[in-house]
Formats: C-alpha cells, sequence, structure tokens
C-alpha cells in the first residue's frame, strides 16, 4: 500500500505541474481532495469524498445557503406546507437546462416529470429504473423517507406535490441534502432503452454549476463551467479540477507551490506553517462533527452492555485529544456536538477506569487474550485527522484489559462499504452534520432504519426508535427537544459508540481565491468561487 501511495504521489506532481501552468490562461481553479468518488449518483452515497465529487454538477428543489444551515430555494422558486403538515406542493423553476455532453444532448428543459423519476426511483422498488439498476439509497431509507413519502404526484409541468404520510419537521432541511440532487428523466430513458443505466452513475447529467468532463480513479476529476446555467452569476470558473491525493503533506505541498488553489484536512502539526504562509488564507471554524468508536453489537462479545462499557471507560480520551488532534479538538461526550440544539448538557462520561472494565469484562465472560478488529479510516476526516494513530493508541488502551486489537483498514469505498455491511467488530468512524436539524444525528446515525446505511454500530433499540420517530413529527422546537434529550440518555446508557471527539475545521485555500465558504456540513462548494488570475 505505501509503495501506491507514493507512485500515485509522483504521478499527481506531474500532473498537476502540466494543470498549473495552464491555469492562469483558462481561469482554472484546482481542488485538492482526499480520495476517489465510487460514483457521481449521489443518492448511493454517504460520505463527504463521494458529495462533494457530485456536488458541482447538481441541484436540489431547496439547497443550503452557502456557509450556513438556513434553506433557500433551489429547482423551487417557492413552496406552500398544507395546515396539516403533510402535503408540500413545490413551483419549480422555468428554463432550467440539463447539460449537454458528448454522451447526452438534451431536447427539453428541467420540468416535473425530472423530480417525479428522482424521488420515485428512490421511492418505488418496482419502477422500471431502480429494477434495472438495483442500488441503495442510505440517506433516503435511513431517514424513513422511503416510509413517510405517500406519493410524489405533478399538478402542472412545473408543479410538484408531495404527500407525506405522517408530520415530519425536518423534511425541507432532508431534501435540501445531497442525496436528492434532481436528476434527468430523459437521461434516465436514454440510459435505460440502451441497457446502460449504471451510466448514470458513472456518466453523470445534472442542472448544476459545472459539467463532468472526465474522472481518472486516484488521479483527478475534471469539470467545465456550465455556460448555460440557470443563475450565471454562480458560474466564476472556466475549469474545475479535482486532484486526488490521500496523502495530507503532499496536498499542503501542491498548495503552497500553487498546484492547487484550495485543498482540505491539513495535519494539525501542518496548521501553524499555512496560518504564517501570505500566499495563503487557513480559515477557521468549530466544528459540527464527531468523531467516535462505533461497536458492532450483532457481534459476540458486543452484543452485551458490560462489554461495551468496559471498552467505553478504558479509552484514554484525554490521550488521544492530546496526540491526535493537537489541540484542534473538543472532548465529546455525546452522540452529536454541543453547537446542534437539544443537546443535553447533562451527559457526562463514565470514569477513566481500565481496573474497573476489566472486572466487567471478566463477570461478562470475555477471557483474556481475547482477539478483536479495529478498522481504522484511510482518508483523514475533518472530525479524525489521524484515524491510525488513535487505533494504535486504543490497541494500546484495550491491551491494558487483557484484548489482543487487530488493526485493520481497506480503501475508503471499500472501507465504509464493508462497515456498513457489518464487517467490523470495532470501527473508527465519525460524522459532520448535513443540515442543522437532531434528526442528522440521532436518527440518520443510531435508529434501526440507519442500519445498512450510516449506523455502524448495527444497533437497534425500540425504546429510543420510538423517542425520535416521536420527536419527528412534532414541529414545536421546545417538545422535540424534550424528547431528543429523552433519546441521547437512553443512547448514553446503551453504549453503541464512544464519543471521542469535535475538532476544530482549518481550511487552507490560497490568497487568490475569493467567494469560497466553509460549510458547517463539511461540503466543499464551487458555485460562485472565482481565482484572481
Amino acid at each position: 500500500m505505501r509503495h501506491t501511495l507514493v507512485l500515485s504521489a509522483l504521478l499527481g506532481t506531474g500532473l498537476l505541474a502540466a494543470t498549473s501552468i495552464s491555469q492562469a490562461a483558462n481561469n482554472s481553479l484546482v481542488f485538492c481532495s482526499e480520495g476517489s468518488p465510487a460514483g457521481f449518483d449521489t443518492a448511493q452515497y454517504t460520505t463527504a469524498t463521494d458529495n462533494d465529487a457530485a456536488e458541482p454538477l447538481y441541484n436540489r428543489l431547496a439547497e443550503f445557503e452557502k456557509g450556513a444551515t438556513n434553506v433557500v430555494p433551489g429547482l423551487a422558486t417557492s413552496w406552500d406546507i398544507s395546515e396539516d403538515g403533510l402535503k408540500y406542493t413545490f413551483h419549480l423553476r422555468e428554463g432550467v437546462k440539463f447539460h449537454t455532453t458528448k454522451y447526452f444532448t438534451p431536447t427539453r428543459d428541467f420540468n416535473a416529470d425530472d423530480v417525479l423519476f428522482t424521488f420515485n426511483r428512490m421511492l418505488d422498488p418496482q419502477q422500471p429504473f431502480r429494477k434495472a439498476y438495483p442500488t441503495e439509497f442510505p440517506y433516503f431509507n435511513g431517514m424513513s423517507l422511503n416510509k413517510n413519502i405517500a406519493k410524489v404526484e405533478k399538478t402542472g409541468p412545473l408543479t410538484v406535490v408531495m404527500t407525506l404520510n405522517s408530520v415530519d419537521a425536518a423534511f425541507i432541511q432532508n431534501i435540501a441534502m445531497s442525496f436528492a440532487a434532481i436528476l434527468s428523466a430523459e437521461y434516465a430513458d436514454k440510459l435505460l432503452a440502451e441497457g446502460k443505466p449504471s451510466d448514470i452513475n458513472q456518466k453523470p447529467i445534472g442542472t448544476g454549476p459545472f459539467v463532468f468532463k472526465s474522472y481518472q480513479k486516484d488521479s483527478n476529476i475534471r469539470y467545465s463551467g456550465n455556460k448555460q446555467y440557470w443563475d450565471p452569476s454562480r458560474v466564476k470558473l472556466d475549469n474545475l479540477i479535482f486532484a486526488i491525493n490521500t496523502d495530507a503533506s503532499v496536498r499542503v505541498q501542491k498548495l503552497k507551490a500553487n498546484e492547487c488553489q484550495i485543498t482540505l484536512h491539513p495535519r494539525p502539526a501542518d496548521v501553524e506553517a499555512l496560518k504564517n504562509d501570505t500566499k495563503l488564507k487557513l480559515i477557521e471554524k468549530p466544528g459540527f462533527n464527531l468523531g467516535y468508536i462505533a461497536y458492532n453489537v450483532r457481534h459476540k462479545p458486543f452484543d452485551q452492555l458490560e462489554v461495551r462499557q468496559a471498552l467505553d471507560m478504558a479509552v484514554n480520551k484525554q490521550g488521544i485529544l492530546n496526540a491526535v488532534y493537537q489541540g484542534a479538538g473538543q472532548l465529546a461526550q455525546n452522540a452529536m456536538p454541543p453547537t446542534q440544539w437539544s443537546y443535553d448538557e447533562t451527559i457526562k462520561d463514565a470514569a477513566y477506569n481500565p481496573e474497573k472494565a476489566k472486572e466487567l469484562l471478566k463477570a461478562a465472560g470475555v477471557k483474556e487474550g481475547t482477539e478483536i478488529t479495529l478498522w481504522a479510516m484511510p482518508v483523514q476526516r475533518p472530525y479524525n485527522p489521524n484515524a491510525k494513530l488513535m487505533a494504535e493508541m486504543l490497541q494500546a488502551d484495550w491491551a491494558k484489559i487483557g484484548l489482543k486489537v487487530k488493526i485493520v483498514s481497506y480503501e475508503w469505498g471499500e472501507y465504509i462499504k464493508r462497515t456498513k455491511n457489518g464487517e467490523h467488530d470495532v470501527s473508527l468512524i465519525g460524522w459532520t452534520g448535513d443540515n442543522g436539524d437532531p434528526d442528522n444525528w440521532l436518527g440518520t446515525l443510531y435508529s434501526c432504519d440507519a442500519i445498512g446505511g450510516n449506523n455502524y454500530s448495527q444497533w437497534c433499540d425500540p425504546a429510543y426508535d420510538k423517542l425520535i420517530k416521536q420527536a419527528k413529527v412534532v414541529t414545536d422546537r421546545d417538545q422535540r427537544t424534550v424528547l431528543y434529550k429523552q433519546a441521547q440518555q437512553l443512547l448514553k446508557q446503551q453504549v453503541p459508540i464512544t464519543p471521542v471527539a469535535h475538532s476544530t475545521v482549518n481550511q487552507p485555500l490560497s490568497a487568490k481565491v475569493e467567494g469560497f465558504k466553509v460549510s458547517p456540513f463539511g461540503r466543499n462548494v464551487f458555485s460562485g468561487v472565482s481565482i484572481d488570475q
């Protein structure tokens, strides 16, 4: 693996040296990204790597204001909600063009049929395109939208009505997320007729500010500015290039050499030097994130509460915070960040106590020397700047209580796929909030519906599920807060996870870049971004 990374880094340097030479001439921006996306059909994926790669290509009915958590119109110019909260009428934007590429030329503008195709594909397992290209929709199902959306209808060429089975206080925030990107029904029909429905994932068509050009795995993604975009003020680049490199130090070197103009997730050790470089800007934001340890409760002995409690109280969190986050993190005790409304401040960790942990393991029948696997992410994330080091520290912590820990890792896409399948014993993972609603943490990460999606602990508790489902159908924030606090208490007692840290987000970029805003949701958005030549 090490040789592969070095080779790809060297190849990447050669590639980008050529790119940066022509940059001034063609108004291009290079983004040093840290992983290869699994595809561009964003409804299938949940990682920031996948969402970042799809973000330039698409729009949604409602969207988040750049750099903020509030929702603004997207492909819907407005929407009306019925008095009972069950019916949403979306008024669609007129004159929006789908992308023209070498593999597709649209014959019509965006309309209600595209919204129907997008949502019915996720909603109906018998939908023809879904049958031809079977896939999973982890966000859509994890938030129970597959159960709660009763029907999607068009009442005119530019009017769509969505009817819910029960009130969902987070509905508009949910459909402003990446998974709800609007696809072209006409393009889908073409792919179906050609017998190539899976091309929707590798040859994407959207309405977004950038048009897909090419993708070379582990090397680069190329986009061109959309000259027909419905809001021309947001298209200020002729070309956007994602240069993929998994090594954080190589990404920083490229930024300093102007081989890329924006990068992400610098190592904590590099932050001070980045701050002092006059050619760069470093934006610092409190992280709306959580790095945590997930115990797979479907694997023995983690099905026993005492075992999970033992591992939890044997984690030296302060040591991890010092070594892994290096001053850019905050100790986490709860299952979501303190900046999320409804956060329960009364929740506290069990004291660090390896001796008591040993006793709990013994009482649970776990013999000294028992082997377990600990999965460590191969990439840096905002919530975990060095999963390998964290895993090694946990290996040492848990050795003290008699466990033999084997550290496992895979390429990022494979890692996510396998952990969602529940192949791990214990995994390092984390989350950056998507929409500012508590359900995006408590429902998306820990609910029964999220098993197979983002519920990496495979934990399903009916009492917990009842609370979070009640909270979603109440629109009063105070009432929702009471229910969410009860759910947080229950989750803390059952220990499906050990929260470790909330990290500060450091975003380095060239001083020449204008209009880039750090998203609270960890997205890298290039709409409206320009570069001073």
